[in-house]
């Protein structure tokens, strides 16, 4: 929500500064989330008077004139073809900048004439929209003064971030209340004269009472709809708005300074009368903004006896919108359900600022008089009949009752304040206060609702830095720990990734359709998502990390090391996920290899053993089986298992096509530990015996294999492992080799096998007998001992 300070003053009385306001609205709850004064970038230029004008020498369309902007003449060339002498503009010399282009005035030759700055447009200034000609004055504007200052920008905007419970404050009166209340001042009554309407209202009802209780509305006759005066398109441009035209400048006029907003109608354009009613399912209506909606049944909408003219509480039509040529107009002011309006708004993906305020709330006290005030403006500013109003159905104005006890504010609110003062406070914010602490709040603030609501009005107004700090009693003794276990194991995984030099990362929990089909779709999607890029729930922590990846690479990082731990959402459910992504160099060049090294399946294998490991993971009893999926790089990915059917990892090469869907060159490496599958910590007595330093000292045995080339060597490694479970203690492969003494269609495997001997040595025919076991183990899988 945009104001700026003077339009605040409009409603308060105050001698307080900007840096104090600002100050209090944040401490009371409406935080100030900047502060820009417009002038500021005006203040080079100055009012100029135009002495004469002659023909440019070298071009038809440019004039050269003498410009007097209080020091003196000045020469500038301009092209706009109202200029000539005598009238007054704005001139911008050497050194200002344009707001519109940024471009920077310095004295220049134009057609080989000498040109000292220009005299500006509208738009040029950002003041508007015309172009046609430079600005022009009165002839009594002051030569050499400020523009900022003769056109009274220098009027600070206020940028105030509205909670959604607070849409009193979606209008600067709204606000200016709450400084009276926080003792800034007093406020400004609303004073406009009455309108005397002549002959019957116009034919307005409502028939669905539900969706639009109250439909106030009022017609205004011969007209004339121009430009709407200097002061309302200054403040409705200082906060963003752009000026249309006198009508529809009065609606949004009246919606940003009291928080109400109004809809007018040209009433030539319309049928018969107009009602509020259940749209049909399938209507469609143009709207203001040019683009076609089509409506169900749940909806409200205002019509004519032909079609549909409004999506109510949130758009009007195209159709019924006035123009330049509009003479009688039909001004609606009505009061729809805030729920039904956010419904509304969320089926058609439509936004607009009435629809802010309808979803959180209008007064729905205040149509009668905001009619009244809407009327008032058109009259004074563009003329015409009013008639009387209509008044069709009832707004729902009943007043909630809440039990306050006074003391609450110390109980709840840890501050203790004064009854007096808190009776001050409450009516100063609205609230009715009886004898015996009955409250009522004002209609406008459905966000009340109780004693507690009552305690935090009071206490924000007081100042929550008014609260004295108070330490929370504490347990003697050691604490005891309050993750669960789930979370001590998040917490495990993330120190062991970040400690293996991993970076973590964080990333949106939403792909698009493109980055979700390029790992084989999600199974949900958004129906309202707050873009296409963030539609689909990701199925894999992977793509995020793409993208991070494909970023950082892009910014010049020679390799990426990233992590996230998050959750994926399948269709069984979410599941928490750790995700690591390994692109670009592993090793930079470097005297004993020469050139960069890239990742390989390999190191994404030792990242997902290591990971594992610390989750608790029994990695020893764990096997390499398949290719992890259709986005990895067959025959360079695996998963990991704990029997054929527990999938604790997947690792590897991501596929090709996957890494250019995310725009990455070269080869990446990945994995994913899917930390629900980890089996679960014992709940009684110990997973293993306590350790016990072996009294004899361990040998090793060295075996040669020859297999065929398409046996795993994990198969192996566990085959060997396997083959005397009391004497063999680890096996480990350290040797690959194929080429000559090695037949076709083969490879040599080199095994380590350390064996443990328990209370006495081992014997040569213990040894014997053991490799006997080793050998016959690996037979089995084909495997020869190598000679």
């Amino acid at each position: 929500m945009k104001t700026t300070l003077g339009w605040l003053k409009e409603h308060i009385e105050t001698d307080a500064t900007l840096d104090t306001i600002v100050e209090t609205l944040t401490r009371i709850g409406l935080e100030v989330e900047g502060v820009e004064n417009p002038g500021e970038r005006l203040a080079a230029f100055k009012i100029a008077r135009v002495l004469s004008a002659a023909p440019h020498p070298q071009a038809d369309k440019l004039q050269v004139l003498s410009v007097d902007a209080g020091d003196g003449p000045l020469q500038v060339v301009c092209g706009a073809p109202n200029a000539r002498a005598g009238m007054v503009g704005v001139f911008g010399p050497s050194g200002a900048v344009v707001p519109s282009n940024g471009m920077v005035l310095k004295v220049a030759a134009i057609r080989g004439v000498e040109s000292n700055g220009m005299m500006c447009s509208s738009r040029e200034l950002e003041l508007g929209d015309d172009h046609d000609g430079i600005i022009e004055l009165p002839a009594d504007a002051p030569v050499g003064t400020a523009f900022p200052d003769y056109a009274g920008l220098n009027d600070p905007v206020i940028d105030i971030n509205v909670l959604p419970n607070r849409p009193d404050c979606f209008g600067a009166r709204g606000i200016a209340l709450d400084l009276v209340a926080a003792g800034l001042g007093t406020a400004k009554p609303l004073t406009y004269a009455a309108v005397e309407g002549t002959g019957p209202g116009p034919d307005v009802r409502t028939e669905d009472t539900d969706g639009c209780p109250a439909f106030f509305a009022t017609s205004v006759s011969g007209l004339t709809n121009g430009e709407a005066p200097e002061w309302m398109r200054r403040r409705l441009t200082a906060i963003g708005q752009r000026p249309i035209s006198t009508l529809v400048d009065i609606t949004n006029y009246v919606m940003f300074d009291l928080g109400r907003p109004l809809h007018v109608y040209d009433r030539a354009k319309l049928s018969g009368g107009l009602v509020a009613r259940k749209s049909k399912d399938g209507e469609q209506v143009v709207a203001i903004n040019g683009k076609t909606y089509t409506l169900s049944e749940s909806m409200t909408v205002i019509a004519d006896a032909d079609h549909v003219h409004d999506i109510g509480g949130i758009m009007g039509g195209e159709d019924s919108g006035v123009s330049a040529e509009t003479t009688d107009v039909i001004i609606e002011c009505a009061y729809f359900d805030p729920e039904g309006i956010a419904r509304t708004g969320q089926k058609l993906l439509l936004t607009s600022d009435a629809r802010s305020r309808f979803e959180r709330g209008v007064d729905p006290a205040f149509l009668a008089e905001g009619l009244q005030i809407a009327t008032r403006l058109v009259l004074d500013l563009c003329g015409g009949t009013p008639s009387e109003p209509t008044h069709a159905g009832t707004p729902p104005v009943t007043r909630k009752r809440i039990a306050y006890d006074p003391t609450l504010a110390e109980r709840l609110g840890g501050l203790a304040v004064a009854e007096e003062r808190q009776r001050e406070i409450l009516a100063a914010l609205g609230f009715e206060v009886e004898a015996d602490w009955t409250v009522l709040p004002p209609p406008a603030r459905r966000d009340v609702d109780g004693p507690a609501d009552l305690v935090e009005e009071i206490i924000r107004i007081v100042g929550i830095d008014s609260v004295p700090a108070t330490p929370l009693p504490r347990t003697p003794g050691v604490a005891k720990p309050t993750a669960t276990p789930a979370q001590a194991l998040e917490s495990r995984v993330r120190r062991a990734a970040a400690a293996r030099g991993l970076n973590e990362a964080l990333t949106w929990s939403f792909l698009s359709d493109a980055q979700a089909a390029a790992i084989g779709g999600g199974a949900w999607s958004l129906a309202n998502p707050i873009s296409e890029e963030l539609k689909v729930m990701r199925p894999s922590l992977l793509p995020g990390l793409f993208a991070a990846a494909e970023r950082n690479m892009k910014r010049g990082a020679p390799g990426v090391r990233l992590f996230e731990l998050g959750r994926r959402y399948l269709a069984e459910g979410e599941r928490p996920t750790l995700g690591v992504v390994l692109a670009g160099e592993n090793r930079p060049r470097g005297w004993q290899d020469g050139k960069a090294t890239a990742f390989t399946a390999f190191d994404a294998k030792a990242e997902a053993l290591a990971l594992l490991a610390a989750a608790g993971a029994p990695v020893e009893n764990l096997q390499v089986m398949g290719e992890a999926g259709d986005a990895w790089h067959p025959g360079q990915s695996g998963t990991l298992r704990l029997g054929p059917k527990t999938v604790l990892a997947a690792f590897g090469m991501v596929h090709p096509l996957t890494t250019r869907a995310f725009d990455l060159d070269g080869p990446v490496a990945a994995v994913e530990l899917y930390l629900d599958a980890l089996p679960a910590k014992r709940t009684t007595g110990f997973a293993r015996a306590a350790y016990a330093p072996p009294a004899l000292q361990a040998v090793r045995r060295d075996f040669a294999f020859l297999v065929p080339e398409a046996l795993a060597a994990d198969a192996l490694v566990r085959a060997v492992k396997g083959a005397d479970k009391a004497s063999i203690v680890a096996a480990r492969l350290f040797d690959v080799f194929v080429g000559t003494g090695v037949e076709p269609g083969h490879k040599s495997l080199g095994v380590e096998v350390t064996l443990q001997p328990g209370d006495k040595s081992f014997t040569e025919a213990d040894l014997k007998a053991v490799a006997d076991k080793v050998v016959a183990a690996a037979a089995k899988l084909g495997a020869s001992l190598r000679g």
